[in-house]
């Protein structure tokens, strides 16, 4: 990641010790989540330079990722998005655009059903709300699943920034734990949602493409887009073809134009 942070600090939300990182300036700050599994860098690292020209930013570890400290409860979209929420208040921001990927394009769908006055404007990225929004044998594979199968990269990232092997596992097993015991959201809650927003899905990706429609159908002021790939692909998230470059700029371009309407 070229650009070096303008800050990076710890706030306490909810009874954990939240780490984020800004970038840029900005009237209208977009934060940043990402995924199960993962760091700023993970997830974000390929997008931040391209983006930090051209808005602030503020990029988050999640509870239990990272530099955050966990909690003594299970993990869940509702909590880090009220987490999110409560940093944005630490910080004393008002409003701002929220994007995230995976399980951070469900907590930004969160953020717009239960903070709608600090949401401006939402881009889930392969985020979902129903099991049946993932592919076939999803669920089977995770009820089944071993921290050897976590991605080398992913595992090498967190200890990175956080040496504490229990630490990891314990990422593991609560990002695991939240997959098999999702729940259904009900469609109240999405049609509820006031924020523009905008959804991105690979056609690839472990997120159906008909899911995806369906919650642009749900979501009142919602669009969709479609790009080419394998999860995470289009963002340059880590473990994807490092050299296909041009599917991130498009994606930032797509970006600024949505919040730039």
């Amino acid at each position: 990641m070229e650009n070096a942070a303008v800050k990076t600090g710890y706030a306490p939300v909810n009874g954990i010790s939240m780490y984020y990182e800004i970038y840029g300036k900005g009237t209208m700050p977009l934060v940043l989540i990402h995924g199960g599994g993962s760091t700023i860098e993970t997830t974000f690292g390929t997008l931040i330079p391209l983006l930090a020209g051209f808005t602030q930013l503020i990029a988050v570890e999640l509870q239990a990722h990272g530099r955050t400290s966990d909690r003594d409860a299970p993990e869940s979209f509702a909590q880090d998005a009220d987490d999110v929420a409560a940093l944005l208040h630490h910080l004393k921001i008002g409003k701002a655009d929220v994007m995230g990927f995976s399980n951070g394009g469900s907590t930004v769908l969160q953020m717009a059903i239960r903070h709608p006055q600090l949401t401006n404007r939402v881009i889930a990225i392969a985020g979902a709300t129903k099991r049946s929004g993932f592919i076939n044998g999803f669920f089977e594979g995770m009820a089944n699943v071993t921290i050897d199968v976590m991605p080398q990269g992913l595992k090498d990232a967190y200890l990175k920034v956080n040496p504490n092997t229990e630490g990891l596992q314990t990422m593991f097993e609560k990002d695991r734990n939240r997959m098999i015991t999702f729940q259904d959201w009900p469609d109240e809650q999405l049609q509820s949602i006031t924020a523009p927003t905008l959804l991105m899905v690979s056609d690839k990706d472990v997120i159906t493409i008909e899911h995806t429609a369906e919650l642009s159908r749900l979501i009142p002021n919602a669009s969709l887009i479609v790009l080419p790939g394998h999860h995470g692909g289009f963002i340059g998230e880590m473990g994807n073809d490092p050299s296909n470059g041009v599917l991130p700029r498009v994606t930032v371009d797509l970006v600024k134009q949505f919040l730039s309407n």
